[in-house]
């Protein structure tokens, strides 16, 4: 009978342990999102494909390849060198999408995503995804090119994806909140929170830091609190770069973090540094991007990264301050 009774207890306990293990799973350190985006041009330019250069790969949970975008027909090439990327990822369980549209303007969304184009655009989407065993699509498409018919856009690729079992998801920012309709953002998987470029080398007159840890706070106060996002799903995004400004409306310099801290040393110490010229650099060093990650752990589902190529090796990793905080 003891024997029995025993053998009862530690079961229930093995089943009750199971259960909190399955519960964390879902709601824990495995749930929280590492977002890398990839950049595709600074990746060919640099002739980086190699083993080396896919290390980063045992640090995130999803990448993003950036930008895979279609001619003005909204057709898209079918030879496209990311296949050993692909493959990589997978063997880390890491999920790819592929990441259209990017910062500036591209007229041919307009004519793609109306009436007429819609429904043949989405179906080369999807074509893409299958032909590249791709995991989703992540919609970058911003500022301007947001018009009237990308809530129909984003309603009919989802939809699509979702039959596949595929994700879609979304770059936004803050910056043009009122152009992103509740409909189209309920349809994401999640979001990625562009929580940079407050200012740049487009606003040369209006130096400062571009990506402060109060413009983080704010942001995703908005969209969870104001836009009624799940704090799940929304991924808090983090710079790998830096902008510096001089005197007298004179060019912005752009670095990215890895090309500072070679250049600059002790530089992965500061979020400031002064170069020649009465040049200051702003940017996220170590302490901010720990300080960031922390933040999105309380107040969202993960973070994000412009972009992977930025980083710097060994001590200095950003990345490698993004996990130890997510896996500390």
């Amino acid at each position: 009978m003891r024997i029995k009774l025993s053998f009862s207890i530690l079961f229930f306990l093995f089943i009750s342990l199971s259960v909190n293990s399955q519960k964390e799973n879902k709601t824990g350190i495995s749930s929280f999102k590492i977002v890398g985006y990839y950049f595709l041009y600074t990746a060919v330019r640099d002739t980086v494909h190699s083993d080396s250069s896919y290390l980063f790969l045992n640090k995130i949970t999803h990448l993003n390849i950036a930008f895979i975008n279609p001619d003005s027909a909204g057709n898209f090439r079918n030879d496209l060198a990311i296949d050993t990327l692909i493959k990589k990822a997978h063997q880390k369980n890491v999920k790819v999408l592929a990441s259209i549209g990017g910062g500036g303007p591209h007229p041919y969304f307009s004519v793609l995503l109306d009436n007429k184009n819609r429904r043949g655009f989405i179906d080369n989407l999807v074509s893409l995804v299958k032909r590249y065993d791709l995991d989703g699509v992540d919609v970058d498409i911003e500022g301007d090119d947001i018009d009237k018919n990308y809530t129909k856009f984003v309603v009919g690729l989802a939809a699509a994806l979702r039959q596949e079992k595929k994700l879609i998801t979304a770059a936004i920012a803050t910056a043009y909140k009122d152009q992103l309709p509740d409909k189209a953002l309920k349809q994401f998987d999640f979001v990625n929170i562009m929580s940079y470029d407050n200012t740049g080398p487009w606003r040369p007159q209006d130096p400062g830091d571009p990506s402060t840890y109060s413009m983080a706070v704010d942001d995703l106060d908005y969209w969870h609190n104001t836009r009624g996002i799940p704090k799940e799903k929304l991924v808090l995004g983090l710079p790998f770069y830096g902008y510096g400004f001089g005197k007298d409306n004179s060019p912005v310099v752009s670095m990215n973090y890895s090309q500072i801290v070679s250049l600059y040393p002790n530089s992965e110490l500061s979020d400031t540094l002064n170069l020649p010229g009465d040049v200051v650099m702003y940017y996220n060093n170590l302490a901010t991007i720990k300080k960031k990650t922390e933040l999105a752990m309380q107040k969202g589902g993960g973070v994000m990264i412009w972009q992977l190529l930025g980083d710097a090796p060994g001590n200095n990793s950003l990345l490698n301050a993004i996990y130890q905080v997510v896996h500390k």
